[in-house]
């Protein structure tokens, strides 16, 4: 059985989908050595072969997956006893290189393995069957895409945090991103705690261990930080400052300002018009 889907002129953007399919190979079936112009997954449903790249052989089998990367000399074979079956998908785009990283790919690690369930079998199975759609199949493919990569990259970020203290860094990560998506909001500590899961009390102990500040404090100071740098345009108001880091009383704003920067926000102002060139 072979199945392909292929797209004509794809766009240049973050993603572009090149070509979709699957195959059941015959007992030795090769490609190359020879490159390609675009990345390319190919992911095994049954069966064994190899895949060389930079001078390293990869024996591959059911659950196994490889990347080929562009203008890269490659060769795969199926195995001659126990030929491989297998779907494939092809893409390129701005952010392509950088999904694939985060995924675990690269040209020096080209191999992964996922054996956990059916789920990217599926996905290509989605991909070949919107061939019979008539007007949107592109952009129903390029979700499907989406899709496939974003499964690869939950499975592989997780390990990388599978350790205890890659693991607390994470949490502190999510909480800083939080911190900046949501500064100008009333946001709390407890609602930082909740979005990530988490204890209010053990949020502080990790807080206090990697910054050697408390959530509440790294807050404060992030706001204000932000604040100092609203500063330099003079078309705000001290008042609208306020609100944008998320402090709708301006005399509460200045004081907490005043006692992180010791000194006001107009007194701090002003520094900087005289420090203009």
């Amino acid at each position: 059985m072979l199945e392909k889907i292929y797209i004509n002129n794809p766009s240049h953007t973050d993603l572009n989908m090149y070509r979709c399919g699957m195959e059941d190979c015959l007992p030795g079936h090769s490609w190359g050595p020879a490159v390609r112009d675009h990345f390319i997954i190919h992911y095994i449903f049954k069966g064994k072969g190899i895949y060389q790249v930079n001078d390293k052989l990869y024996n591959l089998e059911k659950g196994d997956g490889f990347l080929i990367c562009p203008n890269t000399v490659i060769y795969y074979e199926a195995d001659k006893n126990d030929p491989w079956s297998y779907a494939w998908v092809g893409f390129h785009g701005l952010k392509s290189e950088m999904y694939l990283k985060r995924a675990g790919l690269t040209l020096e690690n080209p191999i992964f393995r996922y054996d956990r369930d059916d789920f990217l079998k599926e996905c290509f199975m989605k991909m070949i069957d919107t061939r019979h759609m008539a007007n949107a199949s592109e952009i129903r493919l390029l979700g499907y895409l989406y899709i496939f990569l974003s499964q690869l990259i939950e499975v592989f970020e997780s390990k990388k945090i599978s350790d205890s203290n890659n693991l607390k860094e994470e949490y502190v990560r999510k909480a800083i991103e939080f911190v900046a998506m949501n500064y100008h909001r009333k946001i709390t500590v407890a609602e930082i705690s909740n979005h990530i899961g988490l204890d209010r009390s053990y949020l502080y102990s990790l807080f206090t261990e990697f910054l050697n500040t408390s959530p509440q404090k790294f807050l404060i100071e992030y706001r204000i930080e932000k604040a100092c740098e609203l500063m330099k345009n003079n078309n705000l108001s001290i008042g609208a400052i306020a609100r944008s880091v998320g402090y709708d009383d301006p005399l509460l704003f200045s004081k907490i300002f005043k006692k992180i920067k010791e000194t006001s926000p107009r007194e701090y102002r002003k520094a900087l018009v005289n420090r203009a060139p």
